[in-house]
């Protein structure tokens, strides 16, 4: 790779400052928001991809045929001002200042009222570019205190400092959560936190490539961390923070926010690639559902495994197996009839002896290898095929077409999205790009992006006045605009519990608000009771909560599949109903305001050391502490309880425990330990389900303590307006007083009160 390290001062494009920075290169850099600048680095022959499908500022939807790089469009690019002076220019808008000095070339960026910059490129070669391979760098000062959170569905500790990371996709079945790389998703955006505050970047390339938090030293440039690109364009976002939620919300702000999906979809869902597998699957369902009643086990969905699809051994999109389900509708129908939601597995690959494959060679709508134009090959389950390409406005509607004719006719409510990393290794590879065709390796995660938006604008048009569900495994940043999604085919193993649970923070700081874990963990061998209760336990309090296998010996993850331990399973599911209405305020507000359900203690208590340095346990909201049992054989659990003026309360007792402290509780099979925050008021429902039962627990009468309920009939799309409640709760005089805001008919009749802990003074 070459250097660039001279700059030259070309003047002003509006309110961007422009600068030569050799090679053909030019350099462009803005301040879009107050608190958002951007870095583009633009060669003379134009951009290796001219356009992306991530940035959608306030939601503003990208279209299928992409965003074009240079759009501005969405940001209201304050007035800026440029000086230069002594070889520096500064450019300065909104309260954002770039210093950018000539030589040796670098960027430094401030905010209002700071004499030092948050963000400083290296001094030594800040911007590599191989004109050879098209591969692009960026190289950071790195202060030693500095802490990494972020790109989204990594392995490992939440501060990922010291580490080293590949930016690419896999389907790695069975991972360990604590040390495989790479995963699922592409999503190069991070978050440093240190002395200056915090601040995130988002490097806007959907290529493969590395970012390094500090694994690499090199005597020669001083402390440093990276990104590279192996192809594509260097495009960047900075986000001035200071805090970790300001950057947080910023970026799910820039790339579209959080779909809200409906109140079902919170609920708890089973699937099993072996029920589905099983030559009596449509019995099985039936057993599944009389096992349901008869263990009082609450549950919203049932998810297909793609042995619907089966003809022989193999798996065919679009393809009912008559076998097995000698009526599709009927099946469905029973499903429904027990309150459960429908949720088809489908795959993007199509096989090479795919009974529809002819339609697609016919149509020329697969991702073609571009020297041949035949379609590009890839390795997929059960054999070699060929990947549809949804950058191609003809596959899109057949691909459409299939999702209407085969799934939703049949009684399928929503579509999960699932194996679509794009595993296409044919270096040729190219998509159709809308009539403006692009070699695969630029933007493979688009792949996944658009599949699944394709899937959710063909349920949004079925069901046009419902709020939508998709799921997805693979894609980039983005994804969030339509679908859930979760860390995806987790090893059956107790490091899993410890290492999903900080896989999950990464993802909920990486803007995947609506995100969970395979209840059980998905391959491996089965789990023995005690795992199996502890990943109930600890899966209970996620946005979603879906158990799923696929074990060595091919028995299912199910509630009752250790008899003895139903009761325990049931109390952990119960707890998550308990706490539903709370849980769904939290969704609500995750994609209204961009502020995560699931979030570390750091979110919440940044000034407290101790609550920093916590990665084994999570908060649920503001007011609901979460500390799983994560090791075998644990019948206690300690935690540190932050900094909070008042306390905390034990959940299940009611006991009190100082903040700023290591509190101790039992925890037995059965019993997640939960600290609710001294002054919370918490909306509740009935633990056996979704209905309109309400009651708000009172954590300590505190004088002035606040709460909120979202109340809508659960599918509503105009949940941002006229179509949801918000009721209020407020401490006034010892009594609590309730406020309705939004629809004239309330959603639920009676609220009822309950109190744990003494009253004490103003908080």
């Amino acid at each position: 790779m070459k250097a660039l390290t001279q700059g030259r001062y070309l003047g002003r494009d509006g309110e961007a400052a422009l600068f030569d920075v050799g090679l053909g290169h030019t350099l462009i850099v803005r301040i879009l928001e107050g608190d958002i600048g951007r870095v583009t680095l633009k060669p003379q022959d134009g951009y290796r991809l001219d356009r992306g499908w991530s940035i959608a500022p306030g939601g503003l939807e990208p279209a299928y045929e992409g965003r074009l790089r240079d759009s501005l469009e969405g940001f209201s690019c304050p007035k800026a001002s440029v000086s230069e002076e002594n070889g520096t220019v500064t450019l300065s808008a909104g309260g954002l200042t770039a210093e950018v000095t000539l030589s040796p070339f670098g960027i430094a960026w401030r905010r209002a009222g700071e004499d030092k910059p948050f963000l400083q490129d290296r001094t030594t070669q800040a911007y590599l570019v191989s004109p050879r391979t098209g591969a692009v760098a960026h190289f950071m000062a790195r202060d030693y205190t500095e802490r990494h959170y972020g790109l989204g569905d990594k392995a490992g500790p939440l501060d990922r400092t010291g580490r080293r990371f590949a930016i690419d996709a896999v389907d790695p079945c069975g991972f360990d959560a604590e040390l495989s790389d790479p995963l699922y998703k592409m999503l190069p955006f991070f978050i440093v936190d240190g002395p200056m505050g915090a601040h995130g970047l988002y490097y806007d390339n959907l290529a493969t490539g590395s970012v390094d938090f500090g694994c690499t030293l090199d005597n020669y440039h001083g402390l440093f961390r990276s990104w590279k690109g192996d192809d594509g364009d260097l495009d960047y976002y900075v986000m001035a923070g200071p805090t970790v939620p300001d950057v947080v919300r910023r970026f799910s702000w820039l790339t579209g926010g959080q779909a809200f999906a409906p109140l079902w979809s919170f609920g708890f869902g089973v699937t099993s690639m072996a029920i589905a597998d099983a030559p009596d699957a449509d019995a099985r369902i039936s057993d599944f559902i009389g096992k349901l009643e008869t263990h009082r086990i609450p549950c919203d969905s049932f998810h297909f495994g793609s042995g619907y699809t089966q003809i022989g051994h193999r798996r065919y999109a679009f393809n009912w197996n008559r076998d097995k389900f000698p009526d599709p509708k009927a099946t469905m129908q029973r499903l429904n009839d027990a309150g459960i939601f429908t949720v088809a597995n489908l795959k993007p690959c199509l096989l090479d002896d795919h009974p529809r494959l002819k339609e697609t060679l016919d149509g020329g709508f697969l991702v073609k290898d571009g020297k041949t134009g035949e379609p590009a090959v890839a390795q997929f389950w059960d054999g070699l095929g060929f990947h549809l390409d949804y950058t191609n406005p003809k596959g899109r509607a057949w691909w459409r077409d299939g999702i209407e004719t085969a799934l939703l006719d049949y009684g399928f409510t929503t579509v999960w999205n699932d194996n679509n990393e794009y595993e296409i290794w044919d270096e040729d590879a190219v998509c159709d790009g809308d009539g403006r065709p692009f070699r695969q390796a630029l933007a493979r995660p688009a792949q996944p992006l658009l599949m699944t938006k394709l899937s959710y604008e063909a349920q949004v048009a079925r069901q046009p006045a419902k709020r939508q569900y998709s799921v997805t495994r693979g894609g980039c940043a983005g994804i969030s605009r339509y679908a859930q999604t979760w860390s995806g085919d987790n090893e059956t193993a107790w490091k899993t519990l410890r290492y999903n649970l900080t896989q999950g923070l990464n993802m909920s700081l990486s803007g995947m608000f609506s995100i969970g874990h395979d209840v059980g963990g998905f391959h491996g061998p089965t789990p023995g009771p005690e795992l199996f209760v502890r990943f109930n336990e600890f899966c209970s309090l996620w946005p979603r909560m879906v158990m799923n296998s696929w074990n060595d010996d091919g028995v299912v993850n199910l509630p009752w599949m250790y008899p003895e331990m139903v009761p325990q399973v049931r109390e952990a599911i119960s707890l998550r109903y308990r706490l539903m209405p709370y849980l769904y305020t939290l969704m609500w507000r995750a994609s209204r305001d961009g502020t995560p359900a699931i979030r570390p203690l750091l979110w919440d208590f940044p000034q407290d050391a101790m609550a920093v340095k916590t990665d084994d346990a999570f908060m649920l909201g503001p007011d609901v502490l979460v500390a799983p049992v994560l090791e075998e054989g644990a019948r206690e659990r300690s935690i540190y309880l932050p900094k909070h003026e008042g306390g905390w309360y034990d959940w299940h007792d009611g006991k009190h425990f100082a903040g700023g402290a290591v509190a101790t509780v039992a925890a037995p099979l059965g019993r997640l330990p939960v600290f609710v925050r001294a002054g919370a008021l918490i909306p509740l429902g009935n633990p056996e389900g979704i209905d309109d039962q309400r009651e708000v627990l009172v954590c300590g009468l505190v004088e002035g303590a606040t709460g909120e309920l979202y109340e809508d009939d659960g599918e509503t799309v105009d949940w941002r307006g006229a179509g949801g409640t918000v009721i209020r709760f407020r401490v006034r005089g010892g009594e609590i007083a309730i406020e309705q805001e939004g629809a004239d008919a309330p959603f639920v009749d009676r609220i009822a009160i309950r109190q744990i802990g003494e009253a004490v003074g103003p908080r």
